[in-house]
């Protein structure tokens, strides 16, 4: 078992560095990494908006729930709505999300490739396939996904802001100043660092399973389904290291 994951884990850093060798022209995948940044951005707003409004939602009312100490300043539910979404549920919970939606789109594009040999195809015109289908996608998701973290994080306040003023918990001024409380830019730094790595982990290893896909239409479902399971281990793994590292 830890040899077979040992030479998992080797066969993926060999992956990575077969995408920068052999390399097309730069304007190549610059066209290539606009439009899958395109794709990726696009087709994802929709389900972050939807995730994040309600989290912000939820958290701010389970906040105000277990905020029953009459001398707590109201405005500290959302200072801690605030910190919880710039921490911890924009970035990480958003990945969750982010490698449902486009890490299982990438393994099993790039797994239908594989068993109908076009990925083959394109190796025997002599260009290096993994480089030309796979850096596109990474390079994209490592700078799209901060651009979502943010998005969400601007979603997730505005939830938080909706449940708490329309129950009555807050005030918009109360909210508003809570949010404004004991700002620290750096947990604004520190979440960005957390959007690369995490965009770029579930890129590269999404595309790593679609890539090795061995069989038919049947691999290819086990490819997706591994691809997000894999992704999301690899960021709960990486948030508790940077959390440990960084904080």
């Amino acid at each position: 078992m830890k040899l077979s994951m040992l030479k998992s884990v080797n066969k993926y850093f060999y992956f990575l560095g077969s995408l920068l060798i052999n390399r097309e022209s730069f304007k190549t995948y610059l066209k290539r990494t606009l439009d899958e940044c395109m794709n990726i951005g696009l087709n994802s707003m929709m389900i972050v908006a939807l995730v994040s409004v309600f989290i912000g939602a939820v958290t701010a009312i389970q906040t105000a729930y277990n905020m029953t100490y009459p001398f707590v300043p109201r405005d500290v539910i959302a200072f801690i709505v605030r910190e919880m979404e710039l921490l911890e549920l924009a970035p990480t919970f958003t990945a969750i999300v982010f490698a449902g939606k486009v890490g299982s789109n990438i393994a099993g594009e790039l797994g239908t490739m594989r068993i109908t040999e076009q990925i083959d195809a394109i190796d025997v015109m002599g260009i290096n396939s993994s480089s030309y289908l796979v850096l596109p996608k990474v390079i994209a998701c490592t700078f799209t996904y901060p651009v979502l973290v943010i998005y969400a994080l601007a979603l997730g306040l505005y939830g938080g802001y909706l449940s708490t003023t329309l129950s009555g918990e807050l005030s918009p001024v109360e909210y508003i100043n809570g949010l404004r409380l004991d700002f620290k830019m750096y947990n604004l730094i520190f979440a960005l660092i957390k959007s690369f790595i995490f965009g770029f982990l579930i890129a590269s290893i999404s595309a790593f399973k679609g890539y090795y896909t061995r069989g038919g239409a049947l691999e290819v479902g086990k490819a997706s389904t591994d691809a997000v399971t894999s992704s999301c281990v690899a960021v709960l793994c990486a948030d508790y290291f940077l959390a440990q590292v960084l904080l």
